[in-house]
């Protein structure tokens, strides 16, 4: 077997240089070359904004920017319009400075609390601070903004941490504010009290979620330690605030984190995906490093999960921090780091000059992304780049390749670096599938992958590795593809073979075969198999699987060699079964012969389903090869035929003269009754005449022959040959003339001359002249012998007698009537001569309309006129041919007889010769041309008959008539 897979592996290398990329580019085929320098992941920018005083503190959310300048000022910048700052004075006379501002999500509500435990507030809409009296007597050092009821009148519930380490509930509203309304705070109220081991500890961040199922979650924390307080809160309660998830029993709460060491102070930073309502990761600035992690709001305890901890590497203590998508940012004094929270590196670092003094704090937009970082006079931006561009490189170094493979999907270049990291791995754990589906993707040198699972004798893996590869394959590499199948053909044959010879591997086997006639009959592969099934065939056929030979023929539509098949291992009612399913008449005319042979009754059933699509012409040989003794093959081939000529009107000549063939020689009974059916006339009848009756005479079916004369019209043979089988049989062929009378008394004579000389008998010769009106006794006569005596025709004689006399009579009846009819015509005849009729001054020629009496006219019985000329205008174009040369002539001799004198003078012996010879005068020439032009009225007679269909405009004429009216 491996021997065999490297032969077919230089095969296809050398055919087709599978090697797709030349030597000078990378191992994984894709050149990785940047067109521009690529811009850092965090880049900075400085604003271009001088402060008129220091300032204490900056916050930015949904890009509006508030800023506390000095002792008694906030400025508000809405990023969208920059040039539009808006500045607010505090108003205070007293020493007090700003401890915190705090803006919420939607930028809208600004918190401003001072070193004197008093709070102000306000609005974007409003020009006024307002004073929060409820809140009076506390330090407040963080806020949980409600994200889920936030609008620009009312924060909604919120919780609020200070100094003491108390947690209060309360609400911000200026829905019913005014410069006389009461104060914006709705309340304020006590929850929880945050304690370290020395007691209660300021509440450093606060921060509220709300997961799944309603489900919230508040995580707080202090100097060293961070709390978790979740419940779920039903549905439209929210409005009454947060209260139930402090009132819990503390052992019922998720563990604390607490870690050792104390800057002073802490700081949490959450990282929200965009679309989302709630973080995915955190990180939280304590004592002796970064926590950070996941979060997770399914979890039924505590939501953190995938904890791990970063150490500060120096003394240099952080100021802040905020988390990104893969990063989180630490804020010393003079510059900013930026660590991977995949890996824990330090990716990026920027150091900033002492020009603006030290940095003072970042914060982050949480809704664009944009981190801010100001000093006491400047104020630093930093845009976040693209940056997931080579989380998938760290992803894959941790093994962790379906995350790297989301991370570079648009990047094919690194797809592939991951796919063959991801292969390799598979491979070096001895998961050679999955590493075969990995490799398949990657652009690595196709021949070294196929040897490398050749050389592991992982033949299952090289097929799956074939496989995918296959499939990825484009249509038009179709040498590829060709050689790809071919191989895995091969591969396929030999393991179904070795697989076989197991029994103890069955199951095994039945799957490899299910998978093998899986990709034979892959509509992706099904042209490349198509176009090279005879390398397919000899690859089956040197394994000796005839059962996947006939189905890959099936599959193929090669059902020529299904049959063939089935045939040769005398399985003759499944190659039946095939023809029959895929109705292929050419097939069916080709192993017929052969089915014919064996299984007769159910070939000729499938051909009569078959009906009309089958020729009945072209399985005429499948008929015709049986053997005398075979009684059933004949028997069969006479029911196909019948149904063919009486079910399906067949009117091939050779399928009736083969039943007629199979009638004489075995049927002889049905012969007569399909010659009678089949009729009498020559025109509708299918058989060949001569050959029905060549065949009926060589089997001495004789009534046969006699009906094939008939047909034939040959009476006297018809006769002849009846009077051997029957004389009744000879009468009524002798019936059949009716049209030659002759003929039929011949016939007769025939019939009476055999009965008196053959079969002697008198009596039956007088009913045959009774038979026969056209037989007289004196015709036959002459048939019989001379020692007859007149006693037998007696009477016959008598009929004769007086048969003439009547015929006598009848005759001399006809002559006075002629005699008669002569009289009466001779008497019209005078009549007509003598007839005339009146002609008025006005008349008018019926063919021209102008006065009939200015030129020679005609006038007919029914009283229409003609001018002469008038008339021969309108009879001549309708005569015959032969009548119109006729009058041509005739008017010829008219003109010759009408000459002038001197011409008729010198002409006078000319005359006088043609007299003599016989030639008819000037009037009896008239009265020819008034016989040939005014036999009937033009109008009345046959000729307006004959002229019904006649166009009006001669076709010849018609488009120069239809010319000239346009």
């Amino acid at each position: 077997m491996l021997l065999s897979s490297n032969h077919m592996l230089c095969w296809i290398i050398y055919c087709t240089g599978m090697r797709t990329y030349s030597t000078q580019v990378n191992y994984n085929g894709y050149v990785n070359a940047r067109l521009e320098k690529e811009m850092p992941i965090f880049n900075k920018q400085r604003i271009d904004f001088t402060p008129p005083e220091n300032i204490n503190s900056l916050v930015v959310c949904s890009n509006q920017l508030c800023m506390s300048l000095g002792k008694e000022t906030i400025l508000r910048i809405d990023l969208v319009k920059a040039d539009q700052p808006n500045q607010v004075e505090l108003g205070r006379k007293d020493e007090f400075k700003v401890h915190k501002i705090f803006l919420d999500p939607t930028g809208s509500h600004l918190v401003i609390a001072l070193n004197n435990s008093e709070c102000l507030y306000l609005n974007r809409n409003a020009q006024k601070v307002r004073h929060l009296s409820r809140w009076k007597g506390h330090t407040i050092e963080s806020i949980a903004w409600n994200k889920f009821q936030k609008n620009d009148t009312s924060t909604g519930p919120i919780l609020v941490g200070t100094a003491q380490g108390q947690i209060f509930e309360g609400e911000i509203s200026t829905a019913e504010g005014g410069l006389f309304g009461t104060n914006p705070d709705q309340y304020f109220r006590y929850l929880h009290t945050l304690e370290e081991e020395t007691g209660p500890a300021p509440v450093c961040c606060l921060e509220i979620n709300c997961g799944y199922e309603n489900r919230y979650c508040v995580i707080a924390t202090t100097r060293k330690r961070l709390f978790q307080f979740s419940a779920k809160l039903t549905e439209g309660t929210e409005q009454q605030g947060f209260a139930p998830l402090f009132n819990q029993n503390m052992d019922d709460l998720p563990s604390i984190q607490e870690f050792p060491g104390n800057l002073g102070y802490s700081e949490i930073a959450f990282y929200t995906q965009k679309l989302r309502t709630y973080p995915m990761s955190f990180a939280w600035m304590m004592g002796n490093g970064v926590l950070y992690g996941n979060l997770d709001f399914t979890r039924p305890d505590s939501v953190l999960t995938d904890l791990k901890v970063w150490e500060y590497p120096s003394n240099d203590k952080p100021i802040s921090i905020v988390i990104t998508q893969f990063h989180f940012l630490l804020l010393l004094s003079d510059r900013i780091k930026a660590i991977c929270t995949l890996n824990g590196q330090v990716v990026f670092e920027d150091i900033f000059t002492e020009k603006f003094g030290p940095l003072k704090r970042m914060v982050k937009d949480p809704g664009i992304g944009q981190i801010w970082i100001h000093t006491e006079r400047a104020v630093f931006r930093y845009h976040v780049e693209r940056e997931p561009r080579d989380v998938w490189k760290m992803y894959m170094n941790m093994g962790k390749f379906d995350l790297a493979k989301e991370f570079c999907k648009d990047r094919p270049e690194c797809m592939d670096m991951v796919l063959a990291k991801e292969a390799e791995h598979c491979f070096q754990i001895k998961k050679y599938k999955e590493s075969a589906k990995c490799y398949a993707l990657t652009q690595n040198y196709f021949e070294e992958i196929a040897l490398k699972f050749i050389e592991a004798k992982q033949e299952e893996a090289l097929m799956e590795f074939l496989l995918k590869k296959l499939s990825n394959l484009k249509p038009s590499e179709k040498i590829q593809v060709t050689l790809l199948t071919t191989w895995l053909t091969e591969l396929y044959l030999n393991r179904l073979g070795t697989l076989e010879s197991d029994t103890s591997k069955r199951a095994l086997y039945l799957r490899t075969r299910d998978d093998f006639r899986g990709f034979l009959s892959s509509k992706i592969n099904k042209e490349c198999l198509s176009n090279n099934r005879a390398s397919i065939y000899d690859l089956l056929a040197s394994h000796g699987d005839t059962e996947h030979m006939v189905y890959f023929a099936v599959l193929m539509e090669d059902y020529e060699r299904v049959v063939s098949h089935h045939c040769q291992n005398d399985d003759y009612d499944e190659a039946l079964n095939v023809l029959s399913k895929h109705k292929d008449k050419n097939l069916f005319y080709k192993f017929s012969p052969v089915l014919m042979q064996h299984i007769p009754r159910k070939v000729v059933d499938a051909w009569v389903k078959m009906g009309k699509k089958l020729d009945p012409k072209n399985l005429i040989p499948a008929l015709v090869n049986y053997n005398q003794s075979a009684c059933t093959q004949i028997n069969e081939a006479i029911r196909y035929m019948e149904f063919c000529v009486y079910e399906l009107r067949e009117t091939e000549q050779a399928i009736h003269n083969y039943l007629l063939s199979l009638y004489a020689q075995f049927v002889p009974d049905s012969l007569l009754l399909y010659l009678e059916n089949a009729g009498t006339n020559a025109n509708r009848i299918y058989y060949d005449l001569k050959y029905a009756l060549r065949l009926c005479a060589e089997h001495e079916h004789h009534r046969a022959c006699v009906h094939v004369y008939k047909v034939m019209e040959l009476y006297e043979e018809a006769v002849d040959l009846a009077l051997k089988v029957d004389v009744d049989l000879a009468k009524s062929c002798a019936d059949l003339p009716a049209d030659d009378e002759e003929l039929q008394k011949k016939l007769w004579l025939k019939i009476a001359r055999h009965v008196v000389q053959e079969e002697k008998d008198v009596k039956k010769a007088m009913v045959c002249l009774s038979s026969c009106n056209l037989l007289k006794i004196e015709d036959i006569l002459p048939f019989f012998p001379d020692f007859v005596t007149i006693d037998h025709f007696k009477e016959a004689i008598c009929s004769s007698l007086q048969a003439y006399n009547q015929h006598i009579e009848e005759l001399k009846q006809e002559m006075e009537d002629a005699t008669l009819s002569a009289k009466r015509i001779r008497e019209d005849m005078a009549e007509m001569r003598n007839k005339y009729g009146s002609v008025d001054p006005q008349d008018k020629c019926s063919g021209c309309d102008f006065p009939l009496l200015n030129r020679p006219f005609y006038l007919f019985l029914c009283n229409h006129m003609f001018h002469y000329d008038c008339l021969m205008q309108t009879v001549v174009p309708n005569l015959p041919q032969y009548k119109q040369l006729k009058l041509e002539d005739l008017q010829k001799k008219l003109l010759a007889a009408a000459l002038p004198s001197k011409s008729r003078s010198l002409a006078k012996d000319e005359d006088s010769i043609s007299l003599g010879k016989g030639q008819k005068s000037r009037e009896q020439i008239k009265a020819d041309i008034d016989d040939i032009v005014a036999a009937e009225c033009p109008f009345c007679g046959d000729l307006a008959i004959r002229a019904v269909d006649k166009p009006f405009i001669d076709p010849q004429r018609y488009r120069e008539e239809m010319m000239s009216w346009l």
